[in-house]
């Protein structure tokens, strides 16, 4: 067996997703991608041991599944073995790799994945899914994605929270927007003043809101790197377990943040809900 693999893995999965060939060999980019993703259940799979030994069944959604790798990965490696009602769900826009994804679980066997071919919105009232979830991630959900995925976990009350942000352009459009005017009221505009500036910059302070409005929400959140930078660009990892933490302070840095570099006009998007700004000890 390819070394890389785990032992207890299937590799009848792995040639179905086409991280191993036929003959079971693997090329560099099937590598780069088993080990992202192994990384990540690292991660994750202590998240999952805390809620079992809590008792009761899991509930995971992944968000932006895409050929849904982290779920069947999580599935074969952990939910298999577990006989009760856990469950993991794959939401994914594009019909065609929902349907593929659903082809496979059946193939395999793994009975207690679902695939649903909803939006974000619509996947917050689906009654598809339960009305809380305890875990919800996202791997590289491109742009605003990521930030539609933590809509959904603060709307289920998730207890674990797990993103891989990509590609996040909204920010750095409207940074390049308001470019102008904030060259002339204040100096830090030159920290993305140059378009590369504007595009790292806009990607960093995006994850920056993202952190504070989880804060904002009662969560502790911890950022860690995925895999080293050789192997992705896209390489923060977002880690919010709830622990009901006090609310007040992160959503006033949220608002002073936004205020600072002119992004008063993205506060829906990083949104605090009313009982995020209550006065907490």
């Amino acid at each position: 067996m390819t070394p890389e693999i785990k032992p207890e893995q299937s590799i009848e999965l792995l040639k179905a997703l086409h991280i191993l060939t036929r003959d079971g060999k693997m090329n560099q980019d099937s590598r780069r991608k088993l080990k992202q993703v192994y990384h990540l259940f690292n991660f994750i799979e202590p998240l999952l041991k805390g809620l079992k030994e809590e008792g009761g069944d899991i509930s995971l959604v992944d968000h932006g599944a895409g050929k849904s790798y982290l779920g069947f990965i999580l599935y074969d490696l952990f939910f298999k073995a577990l006989n009760d009602g856990s469950h993991i769900y794959g939401i994914e826009t594009r019909e065609e790799l929902v349907q593929k994804s659903r082809e496979l679980a059946s193939h395999l066997g793994f009975g207690r994945m679902s695939f649903l071919n909803l939006s974000v919105a619509d996947s917050i009232t689906s009654t598809a899914l339960p009305e809380r979830i305890d875990v919800v991630t996202a791997l590289h959900a491109c742009d605003t994605a990521t930030d539609d995925a933590i809509r959904f976990a603060l709307q289920k009350h998730a207890r674990h929270i797990v993103v891989v942000p990509c590609c996040q352009a909204e920010v750095a459009g409207v940074l390049r927007r308001l470019k102008g005017g904030m060259l002339a009221s204040t100096a830090l505009s030159e920290i993305w003043r140059h378009p590369i500036h504007t595009r790292e910059f806009g990607s960093q302070i995006t994850n920056v809101l993202r952190c504070l409005q989880l804060e904002a929400h009662g969560y502790q959140v911890t950022v860690t790197e995925l895999v080293g930078w050789e192997h992705s660009m896209k390489n923060e990892l977002i880690i919010a377990t709830y622990k009901d933490l006090p609310r007040r302070r992160p959503a006033e840095r949220l608002q002073e943040v936004l205020k600072s570099v002119g992004l008063e006009e993205m506060g829906e998007r990083f949104f605090t809900e009313s009982g995020a700004c209550r006065a907490d000890a």
